[in-house]
């Protein structure tokens, strides 16, 4: 029988804020769990409200440690706002396949993702923030930092790096088939799963990188072991 949640439950949820209602059995509240999910995916959504307009944008982040970390510039309302301590919501999914069943609502996804929610403060100290920076760039396009030229510390200022606990989280995943009725399985239709995966294209330079240039081994190498989308 295909599994068809998460399977290690080994810590509850953090408050009542995150426990997952809405089948339950594929919930786990597990800290490994989460930071797997946050390190392979490669875009998050940020939910917050302005005077009561729900917003949600989807941004780059990063993990370190128990912290999930986002930036954009110093003129970005929603990361003033998070900055300045509004409560957010931040989401994060890697989509491992179409799960298609004989009937309508059989059809489905397998995912595994991430629901945060806290309050964020920005990281001002210029090493920590240069650190952590630095961090996001690696996470997406790992071993291009020796390549890049060094921030300036104007470049470093003018953007604003905000941390977010991961003291309330919890995952759910949904993994196997379209789990039909058993009326359904003699019905002559193809039915199981289309794992999905993140495949790189060939690179294209821009009109400034001189003729000749190789492209780096690091981008042809570029998700090499990476499940999910």
């Amino acid at each position: 029988m295909p599994s068809r949640g998460a399977t290690d439950k080994s810590t509850g949820p953090a408050s009542p804020r995150v426990r997952v209602r809405r089948r339950p059995a594929r919930a786990s509240y597990d800290l490994d769990k989460v930071h797997e999910i946050l390190d392979e995916s490669l875009m998050c959504h940020v939910g917050f409200v302005v005077d009561d307009q729900p917003y949600v944008l989807p941004t780059l982040h990063v993990r370190v440690g128990d912290s999930l970390l986002i930036h954009g510039s110093r003129r970005n309302r929603m990361f003033n706002l998070i900055a300045d301590g509004a409560p957010v919501c931040v989401e994060a999914t890697v989509l491992d396949g179409l799960a298609m069943g004989r009937s309508v609502l059989q059809n489905s996804v397998n995912y595994r993702s991430v629901v945060v929610l806290g309050t964020g403060t920005a990281v001002e100290d210029p090493e920590a923030k240069l650190e952590r920076m630095l961090a996001l760039v690696e996470k997406c396009i790992p071993g291009r930092l020796p390549d890049l030229r060094p921030l300036t510390d104007a470049e470093l200022g003018s953007a604003l790096l905000v941390s977010i606990p991961l003291d309330e989280c919890s995952v759910k995943v949904r993994t196997g088939d379209g789990d039909d009725a058993a009326a359904d399985r003699a019905l002559p239709v193809w039915a199981g799963e289309l794992p999905l995966r993140v495949t790189p294209g060939e690179p294209v330079p821009d009109e400034h990188v001189p003729a000749g240039t190789a492209v780096p081994e690091y981008l042809r190498l570029w998700g090499q072991g990476r499940t999910g989308v």
